[in-house]
């Protein structure tokens, strides 16, 4: 019981601190990875000179996710809020009656394996995504950008390293491990989507990386010493371009530090950066892509149904949002944590989709995403944390839940994610994956293939 309730504080956010424990006035001391020869690059952020394509409704014209007081909140009927204190007595009341389940993470349970990372920015023309567990995936692009999505590379989420879920499957890899980091991109800030020690270590060592958060988070990086940080609304969207400046030398005596001046104007901010390559690998081999091009990507921040929270004092004071990639010629949809609508408490027991609860509002966010930023090659989904549905579905989605995103978003393949890291909610370890087949099976879609689930530290290409 005990652990229980750790978990569930620490989730909904009833426990925990809202500021890093670091001084802002603190210089944050940086370093590159000692074993790399270095290609410099400058980080250009720009506004496309087209306006992005937005919904024409009411809601969208309003900013109606903007709350009166300040914070943000869902604007749609397939939200319905409920208070800490339901979901605490809520889930409380389970235990006690004995309706409530304790997943058994007793391994085996979701196989974990040493990420294979590419040794250089170029590969065989496929967009590249590897699961490091839960929400966090590692995209490898052919254009050669290198974007970490919600990393969490610590043994709880949760703000201190003694209290709160603990995973029951080991980390992959660590930061260390990845070779080069250009962008992270962070959907909210609860503990299991945004941690301290994480970010700092990804900032210490690869200082030229930058982050791209939900409105309101920027601050929150900048209390821990990062400035290369961009905060964006639903529906914004920048381009994010890596120049070449200069090449370090081949000499066997290792690569010259240049630095690249910084310029601003009214719509872009250049900044150096500099670009990792492996050892043994030259900055100026043919085979390497950064060599000579310079990398390009669109990045946009999109609606989707949850809420934020670090304590119980900032409750929907920050956004939450999914995001989308374009670079080259491939896009990546990546949902963030989500719910997609809102189940009933009398639904329990019963199928929440047959033909009782099939009139439910769902989240109309998704096909507008899908209908002005799609189709997407891959979709990043979450599938876990949605028991019980009568609590977890405003802002958890289930595997059918996934599924209808995956549809309405247009994405033409997705990868699960999301699951098989902590336990957070009651439904069985490995029952999402099971589900999601049958989710997929519903609507006459191929159970592999299509919308997959891998094991932790593997590596799918699209």
């Amino acid at each position: 019981m005990r652990s229980f309730l750790r978990q569930l504080l620490f989730k909904t956010g009833a426990f925990g601190t809202t500021r890093p424990r670091i001084s802002a006035a603190s210089p944050l001391r940086t370093m590159s990875t000692s074993s790399t020869a270095a290609l410099l690059y400058a980080a250009t952020i720009a506004t496309p000179s087209l306006a992005a394509t937005r919904p024409e409704d009411e809601i969208t014209k309003a900013k109606a996710w903007h709350s009166k007081n300040g914070g943000f909140e869902n604007p749609w009927p397939s939200w319905q809020m409920l208070s800490v204190f339901q979901i605490i007595t809520g889930l409380l009341g389970r235990r006690l009656s004995g309706k409530g389940n304790t997943p058994d993470t007793t391994p085996p349970t979701v196989p974990v394996h040493a990420p294979q990372f590419l040794s250089e920015r170029t590969g065989n023309g496929s967009l590249r995504a590897t699961w490091l567990g839960h929400a966090c995936y590692y995209a490898e692009f052919p254009s050669g950008l290198r974007v970490l999505f919600d990393p969490v590379f610590t043994p709880r989420c949760s703000p201190f390293s003694w209290l709160g879920p603990k995973r029951y499957t080991e980390m992959p890899c660590q930061i260390k491990d990845i070779p080069i980091i250009d962008a992270v991109i962070i959907s909210h800030n609860h503990y299991d989507h945004l941690s301290h020690p994480t970010i700092m270590e990804i900032a210490r060592l690869h200082p030229e990386c930058h982050f791209f958060v939900p409105l309101g988070n920027k601050k929150w990086f900048q209390a821990c010493g990062i400035e290369k940080c961009t905060e964006l609304d639903w529906w914004e969207e920048v381009d994010f371009t890596l120049t070449p400046s200069s090449s370090s030398s081949s000499s066997s005596s290792g690569p010259e530090k240049k630095e690249v001046d910084s310029s601003s104007s009214e719509q872009t901010t250049s900044t150096s950066t500099r670009v990792t390559e492996p050892v043994g690998e030259h900055p100026n081999n043919s085979s390497s892509a950064a060599g000579s091009e310079s990398i390009t990507a669109r990045i946009a921040c999109l609606p989707c149904q949850h809420i934020s929270a670090r304590s119980i004092h900032d409750r929907a004071r920050t956004l939450w949002a999914s995001w989308s990639v374009k670079s080259g010629d491939k896009s990546l949809y990546f949902a963030g944590d989500t719910g997609y609508r809102t189940v009933p408490k009398e639904s329990e027991g019963k199928d929440d989709w047959g033909q009782e609860y099939a009139s439910l509002p769902c989240c109309p966010a998704f096909k507008d995403i899908g209908r002005l930023r799609g189709p997407f090659d891959l979709g990043l989904i979450p599938i876990g944390a949605y028991m019980p549905r009568w609590i977890m579905s405003p802002m958890h989605a289930n595997p059918r839940d996934a599924v209808e995103i995956f549809r309405d978003t247009k994405c033409k393949q997705a990868l699960g994610m999301h699951w098989g890291t902590w336990v957070l909610t009651e439904e069985d370890v490995l029952e999402p994956p099971r589900l999601l087949r049958k989710a997929l099976a519903h609507h006459g879609l191929p159970e592999t293939g299509v919308f997959d689930v891998c094991d932790i530290g593997d590596s799918r290409e699209f």
